[in-house]
């Protein structure tokens, strides 16, 4: 472990640096803070001369940098072996992060069966962070550079205690006192001058690779195995570019990695990651994610069979994790696929990571040292088949990536169209601030050009455009550059995605059932990515619709119940028992986020265990506020889809309807309020349902779990046309005279009706037949005709005199009085050989309906209904001579969840989920 910095330089005539003597002879002194002072003050990074310590052992082994060796030409060099013999790994902070992580990475190392194996490690966790830290501190001069260095050498020496003992523990300890000293002369010539260059910062920086190195391999030679370590900077040769990125020079690094390996020739290099050299010997680093790239590198000198990355992370995702909990982890990715993802941000690689290897197709995968059976992912150049073990291609898409915290900048203009040079002088007036541009989107008509840039950067942006182009602005030319701040990019990548009609359809497809508008496009000819610009606070709701859309996870839907009463409480029981199965079979996931009722509602942000709703309702219930409740619903921005199930009969919650809806709420309902309110309401609603992607489902308003709506609907969409609709609407009144025969009385069969739970608790409600009246209604308007619910006749069943009754008990009590004349109505219909049906009609062609008492022949369909049965017939031109009939149970809290449960799921249909 060498210090290859100026404790044992002066400065020499011209401004050069010469060597004096041995680094390792001489001590940190006053003197040698002077001469690193005078460096730091006046000499040009560019001529300062680095050389390596030298002549230090290490438990026999001779450390010497390759860049300054001098071999005779009379002894044999050893040759550098080459191919699929080596096995290259790489191991980050979090995996060297103490004595027993240290530990499990030498058994990973040394139970690789490939002939010969180099890993490269990065600092021991948080170290770098540590010595980035002593940096700031002594160019603040704040003293307390000192004790956190010797923090820094505590958490060494602690570590080498309990991995080493013997020769090898002193000796690391030798060095590490070492190198120690010589850190805090540098950090005190920087606190003098009160700045460190870049050079200075890469030097002291990059001993946490150098300790973890040599820590590893003494582990590793302690387990009985040949060892080296191996200082990069001796091997690796950059060319800086700029501030954040450098290019290796393979050429200069092959040969001294040749020369090195002559002088050691181990079966188990361990190497520092992160850092390398200048050509003129410089100490750099790699700059971000720098030992990933060093292991690609040396993968790539090596020509290895394979590069493992250990993380902490059982490979790739499909999606970020923390902000789509049913990301899986994918098996393969192609070059390409893990450069778009990484390029947009996702947990993969720094893209030029893949660059060194992708030169001989050595795959990468990346695996986690924590989960040693998870197989991790592996990158590499996709084959004919491109999944591999036989699998069928289940989404064109392999992942999506996100990047936050972007403004979109927009340069318009009539007069940039077929102007050359215009889009090179917007991106030169970007380059001239240092801007970088993350995505670029111009339309074919060259009308105007937008382009992404981090938010942080945006203001200098706008400022550098207004200045350029003032003149084209007061001209007219350009009519703006305007701003468009707080954004986000989604990136949908997959190579067959190239081969794959439809991808971008069924992606902006499912923004929009998500109801997220997007902002800008660009797709490269390649088709390996689109990208697509959204609001900031809509990315996640974007990144999960779009993910479950393409099946790599389960079609989640956001719940809010409103009314857990009858119909209410039968639903969230019927979800809580079909849970698992709508999960496991048909990759659906209901998740109730809150329930109200008119006096208390109960929130949740994870979703509502449905096994306790009841007892948290009335435990943990906060005052019901209607605005809240939905806002809470609405405001899940990680699940894109939201639904507010109204399960009452209030007109005040219908009212909402149309609100919702615009705000991308979709609405199920069996409330017949809002469907047989005012006309101009209805077609409103009908209007902005027809506009929008949102949805709003009511086949529960109409014969609550039969499929009425959908048949009518079916029905005109191919094209028939109703001639007619006649039907038994209400489940009560056919049960009443389903059992209104032989010598029963009406009042009898009323009661018996009410003590089933037939009828609402004033029977009254049911005997007015407005329930038909809005039924009837409803379907008129679905077939339509523009009616008023004032424009149905509807023939009540209430006897005059006992509409004032002041109480339902009242009325039931007084209801005999009537018998004889219900008796005499049946005992005529009898007489005709017919029976009596309470019925609504609507009746197309001449654009009216009715709500009545009539009476049919006993061979009629309507007469062999059974308990609460509904029918409902529909003449059409098709089905002119025999209509269309549909009959089932219409009353019933089951049956009503049920049709409200049907449409739930037909809901999930059309947002994504598996049909």
């Amino acid at each position: 472990m060498a210090a290859r910095f100026p404790s044992s330089f002066h400065v020499a005539h011209g401004g050069r640096l010469q060597n004096t003597k041995s680094a390792s002879a001489l001590p940190c002194t006053r003197t040698t803070t002077l001469r690193a002072l005078s460096i730091l003050r006046g000499c040009p990074v560019s001529r300062v001369c680095l050389i390596s310590q030298r002549g230090m052992r290490s438990s026999g082994q001779i450390r010497a940098s390759a860049a300054d060796i001098s071999v005779d030409e009379s002894v044999e060099k050893i040759k550098l072996p080459k191919g699929d013999m080596w096995s290259v790994h790489k191991f980050g902070g979090t995996c060297m992060g103490n004595s027993e992580r240290i530990n499990n990475v030498a058994d990973i190392i040394v139970s690789d069966n490939s002939e010969r194996k180099l890993a490269v490690v990065s600092a021991m966790s948080k170290v770098t962070d540590m010595m980035y830290d002593l940096i700031q501190k002594a160019q603040s001069r704040d003293d307390s550079y000192v004790s956190a260095l010797d923090v820094v050498l505590e958490k060494h020496r602690l570590t080498a205690t309990d991995l080493l003992d013997g020769d090898e523990l002193l000796s690391f300890l030798s060095r590490l006192h070492h190198d120690i000293s010589n850190l805090k002369a540098m950090l005190r010539a920087i606190y003098i001058a009160g700045h460190a260059t870049e050079s200075f910062t890469d030097f002291v920086v990059g001993h946490g690779e150098l300790w973890s190195a040599q820590l590893l391999s003494f582990v590793i030679r302690k387990k009985g195995f040949d060892c080296h370590w191996m200082d990069t900077r001796d091997v690796l040769i950059v060319n800086p570019t700029n501030s954040n990125q450098v290019d290796p020079d393979f050429s200069e690094s092959e040969k001294r990695l040749d020369t090195w390996f002559s002088q050691n020739p181990a079966k188990i290099i361990i190497a520092t990651g992160f850092i390398a050299s200048t050509p003129q010997n410089i100490p750099t680093t790699l700059k971000r994610d720098g030992s990933d790239f060093s292991a690609a590198i040396m993968g790539a000198l090596l020509m290895a069979q394979q590069v493992t990355i250990w993380t902490d992370v059982d490979g790739v995702y499909s999606a970020d994790p923390r902000k789509v909990s049913e990301a899986v982890i994918l098996k393969t990715l192609s070059y390409q696929e893990a450069w778009e993802m990484s390029y947009f941000g996702a947990n993969v690689l720094h893209p030029r990571t893949i660059i060194p290897v992708m030169r001989y197709d050595i795959p990468i995968i990346i695996r986690n040292i924590f989960n040693l059976s998870a197989p991790g992912t592996m990158i590499c150049r996709p084959s004919a088949d491109e999944n591999g073990h036989g699998q069928q291609v289940v989404s064109p898409v392999k992942g999506f990536a996100t990047i936050d915290n972007l403004a979109l900048v927009n340069v318009e203009g009539t007069g940039m169209a077929g102007v050359p040079g215009t889009a090179s002088a917007i991106f030169s007036a970007v380059k001239d601030v240092g801007a970088n541009v993350i995505m670029i989107s111009q339309a074919s008509s060259e009308h105007s050009v937008c382009f992404a840039v981090p938010e942080k950067e945006v203001k200098a942006v706008a400022e550098a455009l207004l200045s350029r182009f003032r003149g084209a602005l007061d001209a007219g030319r350009l009519s703006q550059v305007d701003v468009i701040p707080n954004c986000s990019i989604l990136a949908a990548v997959g190579q067959k995605m190239a081969s794959t009609p439809g991808v971008s359809a069924t992606l902006f497809n499912a923004l929009a059932k998500a109801n997220i508008n997007i902002r800008a496009i660009a797709q490269g000819c390649s088709e390996y990515n689109i990208t697509v610009v959204v609001k900031r606070e809509d990315c996640v709701r974007a990144l999960r619709a779009v993910h479950s859309r393409f099946y790599l996870s389960r079609t989640t839907i956001a719940m809010g119940i409103i009314g857990p009463g009858l119909i209410g409480g039968t639903l969230l029981e019927q979800l809580r028992d079909q849970a698992s199965v709508l999960k496991e079979e048909f990759n659906i996931d209901l998740r109730v986020m809150g329930i109200t009722s008119s006096r208390k509602m109960l929130l949740s942000e994870l979703g509502i265990d449905l096994s306790k709703w009841k007892d948290q309702l009335n435990e943990q219930g906060e005052a019901a506020d209607l605005q809240t409740f939905v806002q809470h619903v609405h405001g899940n921005h990680f699940i894109p889809n939201k639904v507010v199930v109204d399960c009452t009969a209030n007109s005040y919650i219908a009212s909402h309807y149309h609100e919702w809806l615009r705000k991308g709420i979709h609405v199920i309902t069996p409330n017949k309020k809002a469907n047989s309110g005012p006309l101009d309401q209805y077609l409103k609603l009908r209007a902005l349902q027809r506009q929008s992607y949102t949805h709003y489902f009511y086949e529960a308003t109409v014969g609550a779990g039969l499929p009425i709506i959908s048949t009518l609907r079916g029905l005109l969409e191919t094209g028939d046309k109703i001639l007619s609709i006649e039907g038994i609407f209400s489940g009560t009144l056919s049960y009443i005279f389903n059992n209104f025969k032989g010598d029963r009385d009406f009042s009898e069969v009323v009661a018996e009706a009410k003590q089933a739970g037939y009828t609402e608790p004033d029977p009254r409600d049911d005997l007015s037949g407005t329930d038909v009246a809005r039924k009837v209604i409803i379907l008129a308007r679905e077939s339509g005709l523009k009616l008023e619910l004032s424009d149905i006749p509807v023939q009540s069943l209430v006897p005059g005199p006992l509409q004032a009754s002041e109480s339902p008990a009242e009325f039931m009590q007084q209801l005999p009085q009537f018998d004889q004349e219900w008796a005499k109505k049946r005992q005529d219909a009898e007489d005709s050989g017919e029976v009596l049906r309470y019925v609504g009609v609507v009746d197309v062609v001449n654009r009216s309906g009715q709500v009545g008492l009539r009476r049919y022949k006993k061979d009629h369909a309507f007469v062999q209904l059974s308990g609460s049965d509904n029918i409902i017939s529909f003449t059409t031109s098709r089905y002119k001579e025999q209509p269309l009939i549909v009959r089932g149970p219409g009353a019933g809290a089951e049956v009503t969840a049920g049709g409200i449960f049907s449409d739930l799921l037909r809901l999930a249909s059309y947002l994504g989920a598996p049909s």
